[in-house]
């Protein structure tokens, strides 16, 4: 059966300078999907994110959002693009210099016309769902941390987006609030149909909102299923992931010499 799908990658490949950072990547995120990237340090993960983000050039390849493939957009249809787009950073990227109220409302003022107290109306609207209701005139300073990434959160949903990314939301947060975020994000994609893009390390968090998970090692795609598929995968980069396992490097003595002395084959 034909579908439909919110996000389509296929032969992504990512160089910077003589450094591969992903390669030949192809990977398919349905609509209305909660999908979570993970993989250890150097994976790839961040790089990942800024390709969907339309971010960075890619080396080879192509990612298509809601259909339009957007290596080829001109930077006016990326724009429109954006518009179908939230985001919610790692660390919230509030500016501590408006209300939280004005932080919300600053995707409207930039892209839409609109009056001033419709604006505020929306932005009321998004600070309910996100659980922060009556705290539109506080500075970013007067949060908490999980209050700033849920104001972050209800930034990203002000334009109510087809599609939604998440980086690394549960960073820096202790356990009962970022179980609160987590159940936000499946309240958003229940309520509102979004789909989700979501890179963390949190396993917890992954099993508990993952419709789906893909495992990026070194720049390649390990696997992508759901959660019961990655439980118990049998790969064993996986489950060395999983459990915590260090893995040590096989290296060759005379590629290291070749690498200290900055000299290739």
């Amino acid at each position: 059966m034909a579908t439909d799908p919110a996000i389509e990658i296929s032969n992504l490949h990512v160089r910077y300078g003589d450094v591969d950072i992903l390669q030949d990547v192809n990977l398919t995120v349905e609509r209305g999907e909660v999908m979570v990237i993970m993989g250890g340090s150097g994976s790839g993960k961040s790089t990942f994110l800024r390709q969907l983000l339309g971010l960075e050039k890619l080396y080879g390849g192509s990612i298509k959002l809601l259909g339009k493939d957007i290596t080829t957009l001109t930077g006016q249809e990326m724009y429109q693009m954006r518009k179908e787009m939230g985001v919610a950073f790692q660390g919230g990227a509030l500016f501590n210099s408006m209300t939280v109220g004005e932080n919300v409302m600053l995707p409207l003022r930039e892209h839409v016309d609109l009056n001033e107290q419709t604006m505020q109306i929306m932005a009321r609207m998004k600070l309910e769902v996100v659980n922060l209701a009556g705290f539109e005139n506080l500075m970013p300073a007067q949060l908490s941390g999980g209050m700033i990434k849920r104001a972050a959160v209800a930034r990203a949903i002000i334009m109510d987006p087809k599609l939604l990314f998440f980086d690394e939301p549960s960073a820096g947060l202790d356990p009962v609030v970022s179980a609160e975020l987590d159940d936000l994000i499946l309240k958003l994609k229940t309520a509102m149909g979004m789909t989700i893009v979501v890179v963390t390390h949190e396993l917890e968090s992954a099993f508990k909102i993952a419709d789906r998970i893909t495992f990026l090692d070194r720049g390649k795609l390990l696997m992508s299923g759901t959660v019961d598929e990655v439980r118990n995968s049998d790969n064993k980069r996986i489950q060395n992931l999983l459990n915590r396992v260090p893995e040590e490097e096989q290296l060759d003595a005379d590629e290291y010499i070749r690498r200290l002395v900055g000299r290739e084959e």
